[in-house]
């Protein structure tokens, strides 16, 4: 079966231990997995581009591919339980159910040789970003993810409730941890993040309705998408 590891990346000087960090987890775990590095042209980092991109590079709509954030570790058996589904589920698939955010002082323990569950930590609720699973065929079955949303955030929050919406349920979990390393936060404030929480409103609304989630998602949306 083939994989792809899609990591959405711009280096900044805070975030590189982290990237560090995920790549060398995935060599001792994956060996020779097929890793990639993903950025868009947009001046502001565009996340949920960078996914969509990544995704679109990947010429079989059935192969696997973990889109993982270079700031975030998962736990082997939980990661290879998703991909083993993923495949033939047409749905997403979440390799956690508890998301761990260490901090600096965890990050510097972990970054020391400390195991990850072992480092300080803060449990994250709700969290539903870090480490998706799924193929091509299945991330655009739902749109994949929305490009207006730009800077920081709510394009994970928006795209589980289209993922919910439209395929009938919402991604599926996996018993298991994801450890986030720390870096310099991003502001939320400012015109993208006013903009990116009332499109995330919009998703809230149209949540109601596969017929009203699919329109939202249609009206101008992943500019990579193939044939798009």
């Amino acid at each position: 079966m083939s994989l792809t590891v899609l990591i959405p990346w711009r280096p900044q000087p805070s975030r590189v231990n982290a990237f560090d960090a995920v790549v060398a987890w995935y060599r001792e775990n994956l060996g020779d997995v097929d890793i990639r590095t993903v950025d868009s042209d947009d001046e502001a980092f565009n996340l949920a581009r960078c996914r969509n991109l990544g995704v679109a590079s990947i010429l079989d709509p059935n192969s696997v591919v973990i889109i993982n954030d270079a700031d975030t570790i998962p736990e082997l058996d939980a990661l290879l339980e998703a991909i083993d589904q993923a495949a033939t589920s047409g749905r997403v698939h979440l390799p956690y159910t508890q998301y761990n955010w260490l901090g600096a002082k965890g990050t510097e323990q972990l970054l020391a040789g400390k195991a990850p569950h072992r480092a300080d930590h803060e449990v994250v609720h709700g969290a539903c970003s870090g480490v998706y699973v799924t193929t091509p065929s299945t991330w655009w079955s739902h749109g994949g993810q929305d490009e207006r949303f730009r800077g920081w955030g709510f394009e994970d929050a928006a795209w589980y409730l289209a993922h919910q919406t439209l395929l009938g349920e919402p991604p599926r979990r996996h018993q298991g941890r994801v450890f986030a390393l720390h870096h310099v936060p991003e502001l939320r404030e400012g015109p993208n993040y006013d903009a990116n929480a009332e499109l995330m409103e919009r998703y809230r609304e149209a949540s109601v309705s596969a017929e009203a989630m699919s329109q939202l998602v249609t009206a101008d949306r992943a500019r990579s998408a193939p044939g798009a």
